[in-house]
């Protein structure tokens, strides 16, 4: 037998068959046109790995160009360029770095699922009845939980705002601004500008860090004593804390140059710390940066702006309140944003679909506040005065 036929005999390797993905998702990121905002909800590192694990990407094009991403960019890491809006609202889930517009909402589909941050000061109810009607699942960036109880697209858009919001104000104290003209961290023989920041949460954080950093003299207020020894310890010096004690407050911001709000609530509205009189007694040319006005703000003179004409005078007070802070440095803050919504993507295919990690994670469910057209966010519920229907028990009835 020749040595071809004895080969022929052996036992011969068989391939078997690989089983496809379960759990494929379809995915369309419109380009926003709202708030000037120049975010993207993907960066094209996260569409390239979202379309190897077998999903589907539609961009609208010229999606990513105000954050330095091109069509090009987002075509070689796998994703298909839509050029009219409608492809992309096929998707059966839509990624947004703003709230939907009107427009936006007309052209959603029955059962869609919406990611998109909310902007409380400018809700209507009648925008909420809108989403409703279409029967859409809508989850709010600030309200996604991680496995450990925190916050992590508010954690990393915080970071960014807390660092931006000294920038800012380092900018409109200069007199090209109409500001006082005041260097931020002064220079020898001059003493420098003395910031008072409300919050010892993330933005207080980074805004303590980067004002440090720049040689200012920082204050910080807080409620939470733990909060304001967890801060001295991450930056690293012992700063001037104090918890908020009316009079003593009005006492530094009648001395401050800067006052940076960044007190965050997890029921979407912040609390008004500081009130007319205490502006009112401020020095003329100060700076006012509001973090907070995305949930209203912490300055009772505070009302929200947008970076075409970011700021407004105010007792002599120069008030910054964008509400979008992050989309100033928009490529950095769409990397942020995408890394945290790609992994609950991506956990989404072995968990088999959004619907059943909503079900099986605290933290994602906790990020919905409409369900298939049901508003299921409490405090939504009692600001707009609309029905609320519990989600564990919608839940518990379908799984």
């Amino acid at each position: 037998m020749s040595e071809l036929a004895k080969a022929a005999l052996q036992p011969q390797e068989m391939l078997l068959p690989v089983k496809e993905r379960q759990g494929k998702l379809f995915i369309g990121v419109p380009k926003e046109l709202s708030f000037q905002e120049k975010r993207v909800a993907l960066n094209p590192k996260s569409v390239a790995l979202l379309v190897n694990r077998g999903h589907r990407v539609v961009i609208e094009a010229g999606a990513g160009e105000k954050s330095s991403f091109s069509d090009h960019d987002y075509s070689e890491a796998g994703a298909e360029i839509a050029f009219d809006l409608e492809r992309v609202f096929e998707a059966h889930i839509i990624l947004k770095a703003a709230p939907p517009t009107a427009e936006e909402i007309q052209l959603m589909k029955m059962n869609q699922i919406v990611f998109s941050p909310l902007h409380l000061p400018t809700m209507e109810p009648e925008y909420v009845r809108a989403l409703m009607n279409k029967k859409v699942t809508a989850f709010a960036y600030e309200y996604i939980k991680d496995d450990a109880g925190n916050f992590p697209v508010v954690r990393t858009l915080s970071e960014i705002a807390g660092s931006a919001s000294i920038l800012i104000a380092s900018e409109y104290l200069s007199n090209t601004r109409d500001g006082s003209g005041i260097l931020l961290g002064g220079i020898s023989g001059v003493p420098p500008a003395r910031v008072v920041i409300l919050g010892a949460g993330v933005v207080g954080e980074f805004a303590t860090r980067t004002a440090l950093g720049l040689g200012a003299e920082v204050r910080v207020f807080d409620n939470n004593i733990y909060k304001l020894m967890r801060l001295q310890n991450n930056v690293n010096s012992r700063v001037f804390t104090s918890i908020i004690h009316p009079d003593l407050l009005m006492e530094e911001l009648s001395k401050a140059d800067v006052a940076v709000g960044g007190i965050h609530s997890e029921s979407g509205e912040s609390p008004c710390i500081v009130s007319e009189d205490m502006v009112r007694q401020m020095k003329p040319g100060s700076v006012i940066v509001d973090v907070s006005i995305d949930q209203g703000g912490c300055f009772e003179t505070s009302r929200v702006t947008s970076h075409s004409k970011p700021t407004f005078v105010e007792y002599d007070v120069i008030h910054y309140c964008v509400p979008n802070i992050a989309s100033r440095v928009a490529r950095t803050s769409s990397a942020a944003l995408s890394h945290v919504v790609t992994p609950i993507l991506l956990n989404a295919q072995q968990d088999g679909g959004l619907e059943r990690s909503i079900a099986s994670h605290e933290g994602i469910r906790h990020g919905v506040y409409i369900y298939q057209g049901r508003l299921t966010n409490r405090h939504l519920s009692k600001r707009f005065k609309l029905k609320f229907t519990n989600l564990e028990l919608l839940l518990a009835a379908k799984f």
